[in-house]
Parts: C-alpha cells; sequence; structure tokens
C-alpha cells in the first residue's frame, strides 16, 4: 500500500500519480464521500464486462434463495 500527499487546485482537483493510474488503468474514478475522509476508486471503462465470468461455476440465484429458505426453517425449527 502506499500514501500520496496531493495539493489540492483553487478548483479542488487533484492529480492522481501516474503510477497509480498505470495500475489502475481505468479513465474513471468513483470519489465516496465518508465524512470525514474520501474513497477513490477505480472504475472499469466497461463495468459489466469486468465482472462477466467472475461468479462462473456459483450457485444460481435459485439455488441461493433456496438454501436460506432452508437455513430460515433450520432457525424457526430450533426455537
Amino acid at each position: 500500500m502506499s500514501a500520496y500527499t496531493l495539493k489540492l487546485s483553487s478548483n479542488g482537483q487533484v492529480s492522481i500519480p501516474a503510477a497509480v493510474r498505470r495500475r489502475w488503468n481505468a479513465t474513471h474514478v468513483l470519489v465516496i464521500d465518508k465524512g470525514d475522509r474520501i474513497i477513490v476508486r477505480p472504475v472499469p471503462d466497461d463495468p459489466i464486462e469486468s465482472v462477466i465470468g467472475k461468479y462462473a461455476g456459483g450457485e444460481s440465484s435459485d439455488e441461493l434463495r433456496r438454501i436460506a429458505r432452508a437455513e430460515e426453517a433450520e432457525r424457526e425449527h430450533a426455537r
């Protein structure tokens, strides 16, 4: 992990260091305001394409619902 101190321009802009931009390989970032800090995350140029295959081989939504219902029924039965 690296830390950088960046200067804000008069317009409130900062430049993300070149090494970080190269590592992220993204043209857009998401800025999340947490009140006392911000989080800057890269956003893929094609967010849908970036998750294709990420969940391949996992349970389907129907299977996950079936598992959740079975767990809930088990908790109810334990009462």
